[in-house]
């Protein structure tokens, strides 16, 4: 059994570590205010506090080290000292010996031999001499006092510190008295039982279904509500906020803005955010990351911010909010955002990419190399950058945990990385899908609709588009994948005259799932694969049914993954690929069908199509009164074919301009439209001729009446030298 000398130093430890936490923060704030009296106060509290028990415990080293930061604490309330960014690393270099002693007092049961003589030197030597009525210098050790302070731990008093508030007072012994500490093995043990009363629950829902004893029944309704109830109530003691994440990166930054020479402010929005412990503690490595290479990459030098018009002072944002049964985390900065070129530039030095297909990548895709392992754009390896290991950590580690990672940029104004995770991953809703004789487990959080096609529809609904399944949802192309297929299960018995399709959310892209039958949603409890099943990315875990059997919980971005859905040049590939198919001795034209307006529908050859890009409103400018856009190093007019042609005003807002890139005599220029529709092959007769400027006639195409636009005709018109003049190498 343990003794009270145990629990007393296991109460120590768990307190002071909260006290350092509170203290990184709040050297960090002192530093912008000096002369904050409050956060003066609250400092020397919790340093005296930890000074007092280490001598009642005989810890002599930390009271040692204690004692003389709480000399010179005493020294800045007294206006002796003036704080400053040394005074400030001196204070923080006590912090993180005392985080060093109680480290080893956790692993060991003694303080170590680490030698902090050197912080003890720097702390005793600062500055300004004490006044006479001042505390004198501490020696390294101080004698102790002959009788030890009183248990529970020692309060500071005297002149040097102001009473706390009737109030303040009231309400921490409120909380006190309100909240206890209780074990992390012990919650993971409870919520292990709880757990499995929901595997006995789900299997006793089963068995009423059929039964007709009506006792039985309500009996089971019964244990249904209180396993729910009880299943919330153990999850919400899980629950952390994740400002217990975030309580180290103001230091972490502070301290890296130093070293690199910056000026960087830190903001926290969403502190009270709360998650599982589990995905607190997979989250803390990543987060960390992220914000280091938002200080070290993100935030300029403060002479370049000052050339840009900018604030001297860097501005990195964390920011965390619930949504869709997830939570979001976003880290943004104001820095310069992404050197597209630079990282295109060298992950083909660095071999992640052929000189081709990184030609061929949008900036979207670019940016997201960054995410491969290896890569990095520092020039040379330093302490703080340059090996290559960082962003690969924080993708990898929140897809370990069923989360998504995304990131956008914009030059000269930032860059934000956007993380979605689970709030748990013990007890999750899934929907069981059935396929090939087995069934299948589907996180609710992936899932978007069901769509269920019989009879003619089934049969001709789902369409092949060069080697591609889609089916059109509400005139959009949704590809799919069948799971049968995907995961190499027998189809014996499968209808083809029912077809049901499970509408899923992967990576910000929608696909598909074609399965034999959908069954209904519960709670199901995730189980870990064995190591055997561990390397397969379409498994994500494991849960046991009401009929005591497994099934697989799918993995939905590692099937959109295998079946190469999810890749953000797909649609662009369609084009490529239907180019590359395309047969010379075929009498049926390649088309490429957009609308231009409100409801005018057109198209053009693919032959004709060098790229299809998405180009954001702000990045678009005028130049010599024409709309152009900064595009592969070069300057891309713009032709905004509803304008030209119809004589309709732009569509103005936040969407991406979808842009049909035309290149001839190594130029370029782009037709902007609204709406991309398909990519066709037929057979085109021209039923009427052109009835106005930039048609050459007009063709029934999927049965409905298109435009075939004249391409070199409004370009000629809208730049007639186009044809004449090759650019310059």
């Amino acid at each position: 059994m343990p003794s009270d000398d145990d629990d007393l130093m296991r109460e120590f430890l768990t307190e002071s570590r909260e006290n350092l936490h509170q203290l990184d923060r709040d050297f960090v704030e002192l530093e912008k205010n000096p002369r904050d009296p409050h956060l003066l106060g609250a400092i020397f509290r919790a340093v005296h506090t930890i000074k007092g028990t280490a001598g009642f415990l005989g810890l002599v080293k930390l009271e040692s080290l204690t004692h003389i930061g709480e000399s010179q604490l005493s020294r800045l309330r007294d206006g002796a000292l003036t704080l400053d960014t040394q005074l400030t690393s001196k204070l923080l270099a006590m912090v993180d010996a005392i985080r060093q002693i109680l480290t080893s007092l956790e692993a060991t049961g003694s303080e170590g031999d680490q030698d902090f003589s050197r912080v003890v030197q720097e702390l005793s030597g600062i500055g300004v001499a004490p006044r006479p009525d001042s505390t004198p210098p501490a020696p390294l050790l101080p004698v102790r006092a002959a009788t030890p302070p009183p248990v529970p731990l020692p309060q500071a008093s005297g002149p040097s510190l102001p009473p706390a508030a009737p109030t303040e007072s009231a309400a921490r012994n409120g909380a006190a008295d309100t909240a206890i500490r209780v074990d992390v093995a012990l919650l993971d043990r409870v919520m292990n039982l709880v757990g499995e009363l929901v595997l006995a629950r789900n299997q006793i829902m089963q068995f009423g279904l059929t039964s007709k004893d009506a006792g039985f029944v309500n009996a089971s309704q019964r244990l249904n509500l209180l396993t729910t109830e009880l299943q919330a109530g153990v999850m919400k003691t899980r629950m952390q906020p994740i400002g217990n994440v975030w309580n180290r990166f103001p230091r972490i930054v502070r301290d890296l803005a130093n070293v690199c020479g910056k000026k960087v402010t830190l903001e926290l929005d969403g502190t009270e955010t709360e998650l599982d412990r589990s995905i607190i503690e997979a989250i803390k490595d990543p987060l960390t990351h992220a914000v280091r290479n938002a200080v070290d990459h993100g935030i300029e030098s403060q002479e370049r911010r000052i050339e840009a018009g900018k604030s001297a002072v860097g501005r990195i944002l964390l920011r965390a909010y619930h949504e869709g049964g997830q939570v979001n985390i976003e880290i943004s900065d104001d820095g310069g955002g992404l050197a597209i070129e630079k990282i295109r530039a060298r992950a083909v030095e660095r071999g992640l990419v052929t000189g081709e297909r990184a030609s061929r990548m949008s900036e979207r895709e670019v940016g997201h190399l960054i995410f491969l392992p290896g890569f990095s754009t520092a020039e040379q390896v330093t302490n703080v950058s340059g090996r290559g290991v960082g962003m690969d950590v924080v993708k990898t580690n929140i897809e370990k945990i069923g989360g998504t990672v995304d990131l956008s940029s914009r030059p000269g104004l930032g860059t934000t990385l956007k993380i979605k995770i689970p709030l748990t991953l013990a007890i999750i809703p899934a929907l069981i899908v059935t396929s090939g004789g087995e069934r299948f487990a589907i996180p609710q959080v992936n899932l978007l609709e069901l769509v269920r096609l019989e009879g003619a529809q089934a049969r001709r609904g789902i369409e092949s588009l060069h080697g591609t399944d889609v089916y059109r949802l509400r005139g959009n192309l949704l590809p799919l994948v069948f799971l049968n297929e995907a995961l190499r299960l027998s189809s014996v018995g499968a209808s083809e005259d029912v077809r049901n399709i499970v509408v899923l959310q992967a990576d910000d892209r929608q696909f598909g799932l074609v399965v034999d039958g959908i069954s209904d949603t519960e709670e199901i409890v995730v189980k870990p694969l064995g190591k055997e099943l561990k390397g397969i990315s379409a498994f994500a875990g494991a849960t046991i049914m009401g009929d005591g059997r497994v099934a697989l919980i799918l993995d939905v971005l590692g099937i959109a993954q295998r079946a190469n859905v999810v890749s953000p040049s797909r649609d662009r590939a369609i084009v490529d690929r239907a180019r590359e198919q395309r047969s010379l001795q075929d009498t049926r034209e390649a088309l490429l069908l957009f609308r231009v307006g409100k409801s005018t529908r057109m198209a053009i050859p693919l032959s004709m199509v060098a790229r299809l890009e998405e180009i954001a409103p702000e990045k678009i400018e005028r130049a010599a009164g024409r709309d152009v856009v900064q595009y592969r190093g070069a300057i891309l007019p713009l032709i905004m074919l509803g304008r030209e042609l119809l004589r309709e005003p732009s569509a103005e807002g936040t969407a991406p301009l979808l842009v049909i890139v035309y290149s001839e005599n190594g130029r370029s220029i782009g037709l902007a439209v609204e709406q991309i529709l398909d990519v066709v092959e037929e057979q085109i007769t021209v039923r009427s001729q052109a009835s106005r400027e930039g048609v050459t006639g007009s063709a029934v195409v999927q049965n409905r009446v298109t435009d075939l636009l004249d391409v070199h005709g409004v370009i000629r018109r809208f730049d007639p030298s186009f044809f004449n003049r090759k650019e310059a190498a």
